[in-house]
């Protein structure tokens, strides 16, 4: 459990956790191949977001899919992409947040990647939270704390020399 005053000082940046769908680069889970190496290049993420045609996350697709895909016996071949979609590729059963979401959960869930997805009730896609973000709250918690309340330590906690 997060403690309260923890809690409060690490929420205060929360206004900029999102970064809302319509500002994220997604692919439709149709799209050919080729498209997503083509989005994922020129964005520069190693990973993005898939979608379905009603703006459901359906996965996640990275550069390490696809390259995974173009692998021949004797090196890179992009005619191996031909004919795949997203769908071929893609990471699916992905964790994902309610806009509304626990920190705690967010916490756990950012350790292993460098955002989480943020959806509905109805499993839409809303935006993204970076670890990027909530990083800059650790900072301005580990600078603010002292500086707002007094930290003494209870007794039978370890001492600090």
């Amino acid at each position: 459990m997060i403690g309260k005053y923890t809690e409060a000082l690490l929420m205060e940046n929360q206004e900029n956790f999102l970064v809302s769908a319509e500002n994220v680069a997604t692919v439709l889970y149709s799209h050919p191949l080729e498209h997503a190496l083509l989005v994922l290049s020129k964005v520069g993420y190693a990973k993005i977001p898939v979608l379905d045609f009603e703006d459901h996350l359906v996965g996640l697709i990275s550069l390490a899919n696809i390259i995974d895909k173009m692998m021949g016996l004797t090196g890179f071949d992009t005619s191996l992409l031909d004919g795949l979609t997203v769908a071929d590729v893609m990471e699916v059963n992905v964790s994902s947040i309610h806009p509304n979401g626990e920190l705690e959960d967010l916490l756990h869930l950012l350790v292993n990647g460098s955002f989480l997805p943020v959806v509905d009730e109805e499993n839409i896609f809303q935006g993204i939270v970076t670890r990027k973000e909530l990083l800059k709250s650790v900072n301005h918690l580990v600078h603010e704390l002292e500086k707002r309340y007094v930290v003494t330590p209870k007794e039978d906690a370890i001492k600090i020399s």
